[in-house]
């Protein structure tokens, strides 16, 4: 006997809500990184935003659009961490207030929650707040290791935005183009572990690298969107590195530097706002590195992480229409 039933047809264990447990499991490691390089004030900034972006998709769930609340998918718990992530230690607690309903009540639940938002909240929620509060947005603490609470947190200028402004003078002081002798520039072994300024979550590689293999391992995410988004990277600034042998180039800088690997790793993989074809991933991604490297190279800002993939983002319901597989049988339309 068949038995006749609706779609699906093929049941699995594996649903949203386990899906961003093993998200939040791979975001651990950068979690504790930045807990021992910036101390009490990353913990702070973490539960601040955590706790902000759960409550407010719980208040407009339950009181705004009179539904029975989302949070208990975990998505709200990991846009918190990534908007943290993508902050100074530094930042007042009210702004970070901000930062979260503009995260979750503007980009996320005003497109009808997830599986709806076009781009990726936690990123437009850092933006909203770079615009509006530069100052404090891009003072960074120094990581101070070993000491949990900082009485006097010094601040310093991130490594990219270091070589960003590098004048004549320094770079006359630079010995060879593998070991700076430029003062204040992190050497690659610090960048790789997270001894230099910088957002909460983007300053230990290592850490970022451990959440990957978690993912891939786990298949929470597949590897073409982190690999294609870094190869287009390195293979771009290798090309101007080529041709002109400055700091402001170095390849391996601007991968263990800025949001890159938060980015490549945490956010361009975001379901929602990412193609759903391999080929759509790959276009998506090497969008995202080339736009990640004009910003930084000749724009004014030293970074572009951000802006890079919410732009590649709003092209996504396109690259998906484009790459949508041909049904077996049929003419192209």
């Amino acid at each position: 006997m068949l038995k006749i039933s609706s779609a699906p047809h093929i049941s699995s264990p594996v649903n949203t809500r386990s899906l961003m447990k093993g998200v939040i499991i791979a975001l651990m490691p950068a979690v504790l990184a930045s807990l021992l390089i910036f101390g009490f004030d990353a913990l702070k900034v973490l539960l601040t935003s955590v706790a902000a972006c759960v409550a407010c998709e719980y208040l407009i769930c339950r009181y705004l659009l009179k539904t029975a609340p989302t949070t208990g998918d975990y998505s709200a718990v990991i846009t918190g961490i990534l908007l943290g992530f993508n902050l100074p230690s530094s930042i007042p607690l009210w702004m970070i207030l901000i930062g979260a309903f503009v995260a979750v009540g503007i980009a996320k639940m005003a497109y009808g929650g997830i599986g709806k938002n076009l781009f990726n909240p936690a990123l437009v929620g850092r933006v909203f707040l770079f615009i509006s509060f530069p100052q404090q947005m891009t003072t960074w603490p120094l990581p101070h290791p070993g000491k949990f609470f900082a009485a006097d947190a010094q601040t310093g200028a991130t490594t990219l935005g270091i070589l960003k402004h590098l004048d004549s003078e320094s770079l006359s002081n630079t010995l060879t183009k593998y070991s700076y002798q430029i003062d204040n520039i992190p050497n690659y072994l610090d960048m790789f572990l997270g001894n230099t300024g910088g957002s909460l979550g983007e300053v230990s590689a290592l850490a970022l690298i451990l959440g990957l293999f978690y993912m891939l391992y786990k298949k929470i995410i597949t590897w073409h969107i982190p690999f294609y988004y870094l190869s287009t990277v390195f293979i771009l600034t290798s090309i101007m590195w080529f041709y002109k042998e400055t700091p402001e180039l170095d390849p391996i800088a601007h991968m263990l530097s800025g949001g890159l690997l938060l980015g490549a790793i945490f956010m361009a993989t975001d379901y929602v706002t990412s193609p759903m074809t391999v080929k759509g991933k790959t276009i998506f991604a090497i969008g995202c590195g080339i736009l990640t490297v004009v910003i930084r190279i000749f724009s004014a800002y030293p970074e572009g992480v951000s802006f890079a993939i919410l732009i590649m983002n709003a092209f996504v319901p396109l690259i998906d229409r484009w790459c949508i597989p041909r049904v077996y049988g049929t003419g192209r339309k």
